[in-house]
């Protein structure tokens, strides 16, 4: 089995689209230590995604690798979680396009996703405004209050 025929980093900023790739049997297996550097993630966030189904690696012993389809799903888990999915969205989004409607309907249902997850990150950034407003109008009182004292 020949493990280092990976580049040794990748782009993880990647498409959420996928492709997932399928299993290749034990084709290209990557140690943990190698998914971990390859991703720039720890090794308890590989067993945690792992412990969420999201990641199945094959167990030899102890040790656990992994195939194609876990390197591509990693990049989805990565791209979602960027842009602020959640894990159930990230599941969503990893049985969409492993499954077999055709990729024009996948790519749809993704910009929908994708559309509904701007709309709240909209929502949040007024949110965010609204209190930094806020902060600074307590902030600027308090300024005024401590002139006033200090007089």
């Amino acid at each position: 089995m020949e493990m280092n025929s990976i580049p040794s980093k990748l782009d993880v900023a990647a498409d959420i689209a996928g492709p997932i790739r399928e299993d290749d049997g034990d084709g290209q297996l990557l140690a943990i230590s190698e998914m971990s550097e390859l991703f720039s993630v720890t090794l308890r966030t590989l067993r945690f995604y792992e412990e969420k189904g999201l990641l199945n690696p094959v167990r030899r012993g102890a040790r656990r690798f992994y195939r194609g389809r876990d390197v591509s799903r990693m990049r989805v888990i990565l791209q979602a979680k960027k842009i602020g999915l959640t894990l159930a969205e990230v599941r969503r989004i990893i049985k969409l396009v492993e499954g077999s409607s055709p990729r024009p309907e996948q790519l749809k249902e993704l910009q929908e996703i994708c559309g509904a997850q701007e709309q709240l990150l909209h929502e949040q950034e007024q949110a965010l405004q609204e209190q930094i407003a806020e902060v600074r109008g307590v902030s600027h009182a308090l300024s005024s209050m401590l002139e006033t004292e200090a007089a």
